[in-house]
């Protein structure tokens, strides 16, 4: 994974780590429990919303900012490409042979 420029975005991405991580905790530690508690439950269904709240605000940032993988006609009609530049920056101008 890259490092992100956006701070908002890093952080949700240690978030993401974070409550992922401490689910699966709790459902490890649940999973000898026959009957698990109205409050692990409560615990375990809001750190899936938060998980879910983290997803889609990275997911969404994606979105806007990624270029598209795909190279068919259809998916790069869609995309705004004001952001990119079609040739780089030390590109060299190519000489013609006689």
């Amino acid at each position: 994974m890259t490092a992100d420029s956006n701070s908002h975005i890093a952080w949700q991405r240690a978030q993401l780590k974070k409550l992922r991580a401490a689910l699966k905790e709790l459902e490890v530690n649940q999973q000898g429990v026959a009957n698990c508690g109205r409050s692990a439950q409560m615990t375990i269904a809001e750190l899936q919303r938060k998980i879910g709240e983290s997803g889609r605000c990275i997911a969404e940032y994606e979105r806007r900012t990624r270029r598209p993988l795909a190279t068919d006609r259809g998916s790069l009609a869609s995309v705004s490409w004001t952001h990119w530049s079609a040739s780089p920056v030390n590109a060299r101008p190519q000489r013609h042979r006689a």
